[in-house]
């Protein structure tokens, strides 16, 4: 199992990548990590309560261009639980880039039911090891709508680099 530190502006956060369960979630957010996709993005979407998103907006809420979108793997049996990270989508299940999220509480109502449109759920491939502190910290702050996004922290929280640490 890989690890990353996600280093921000607000403190650190090491997850734990599931590699086994979710060889392809794993697998492209360890690429985006190694070429340094992510670092200069934003942690751009934070609603109390439920999740903190980033990976995929740089100050300004400039969309950063990412790579092909990957097939939804949501059906492999880890949950949307407190500190899971799991892949933003669109409408369309198999839509996940670079975007992520992690869980601030248990959303049962994120996870795999069916392979509908509705039941699809967001992949999880990750879990928080060290730094919950961190994101409930960004969970607490203040938020607006900036250029026709909504939950966005007042001051920017940056990505200042990912780590990979292999085991």
């Amino acid at each position: 199992m890989s690890k990353v530190i996600i280093s921000t502006t607000m403190g650190d956060i090491t997850v734990q990548l599931d590699t086994e369960k979710a060889p392809i979630g794993a697998e492209n957010f360890i690429h985006y990590v190694m070429e340094g996709f992510y670092n200069g993005t934003l942690f751009h979407r934070i609603i109390p309560n439920f999740m903190v998103q980033g990976g995929g907006m740089l100050p300004g809420m400039d969309e950063k261009e990412s790579g092909e979108s990957i097939e939804n793997e949501a059906d492999n049996g880890l949950k949307n639980v407190r500190g899971s990270l799991a892949y933003a989508r669109t409408m369309d299940p198999h839509s996940a880039t670079t975007q992520f999220f992690i869980n601030l509480k248990d959303n049962s109502f994120l996870d795999h039911s069916g392979k509908n449109a509705q039941g699809w759920g967001y992949a999880v491939f990750g879990q928080v090891i060290e730094g919950m502190d961190v994101v409930d910290a960004m969970a607490g702050v203040a938020t607006t709508s900036r250029r026709g996004h909504q939950d966005v922290p007042v001051d920017d929280i940056l990505i200042t680099k990912t780590t990979l640490i292999e085991d």
